[in-house]
């Protein structure tokens, strides 16, 4: 499977990454495409059967793949894991690991244990998603603090987007619901990515691109810390002219 190919995936199945992808210089399209497409697959294991037994072996068949290309072996006849294979650097693509066992939550109805499971869904989900990315586009270990925080504040603010699809499908996805709850997770997600954004020199020009994925993030925390009820009405977005100039000033300056 070629790096358009991929791009082809991402296109249909994550539409805002595909968008922020294409604002980024074709060197870095050529890691990130494969990466998010990655990404796409194994997000989908959890729901494509009703069988969870099933589900933990496709999940399964990703953590295979990513052992097996962190041991150098020859990349698995699979359509995605050979441009991964071609993208991610044998010393990181280990990392992925995380993800894909953090998934399994998607799996089953129980909720999360409590805040600190949830946190660390959104850790090992959204914030290794992040750190790999950049790393893979020439970040030190010292910017891993930084894209932690930041991978986890834009994992939060998909991942209330998600709520009211995640609520038709049998999930409890919150392990508090009450609107200043909700309040609370947004502004800890505002905090972080703050933090991050003060320490961005730590991240190198080369790496911004694996950042810009989280174009929309600032605008829906934001709207859930001021109206959390938005947050089951799926109603976060707000004005899509106003996150076009978003992606637009992020591919611009390269400041996310």
């Amino acid at each position: 499977m070629s790096v358009q190919a991929c791009a082809d995936l991402v296109a249909r199945g994550d539409p805002d990454r595909f968008r922020a992808t294409m604002a980024a210089p074709l060197a870095a399209r050529r890691v990130l495409f494969p990466l998010y497409a990655f990404n796409i697959e194994v997000s989908r294991a959890p729901w494509v059967t009703a069988e969870p037994v099933i589900a933990e072996m496709r999940l399964q068949f990703w953590r295979d793949v990513i052992e097996d290309l962190a041991m150098g072996r020859p990349p698995r006849a699979h359509e995605v894991v050979a441009p991964l294979a071609a993208a991610i650097p044998a010393g990181l693509v280990g990392g992925l690991d995380a993800l894909v066992a953090a998934r399994r939550w998607d799996i089953y109805s129980d909720p999360f244990e409590d805040r600190a499971a949830f946190d660390a869904y959104l850790a090992d989900t959204a914030g290794t998603l992040v750190t790999v990315a950049a790393r893979a586009l020439g970040a030190g270990p010292g910017a891993e603090p930084v894209l932690r925080d930041a991978g986890w504040a834009f994992g939060l603010a998909a991942f209330l987007r998600a709520i009211p699809a995640l609520e038709a499908a049998g999930r409890v996805p919150l392990v508090e619901g009450r609107p200043q709850a909700v309040r609370d997770l947004a502004r800890d997600g505002l905090a972080r990515l703050a933090r991050a954004r003060d320490a961005r020199a730590l991240v190198p020009r080369s790496a911004a691109p694996a950042l810009f994925a989280g174009w929309r993030a600032e605008g829906v925390l934001r709207a859930a810390r001021d109206s959390p009820e938005r947050v089951i009405e799926g109603k976060l977005d707000g004005s899509e002219f106003a996150a076009r100039l978003g992606l637009m000033r992020v591919a611009v300056t390269g400041r996310w």
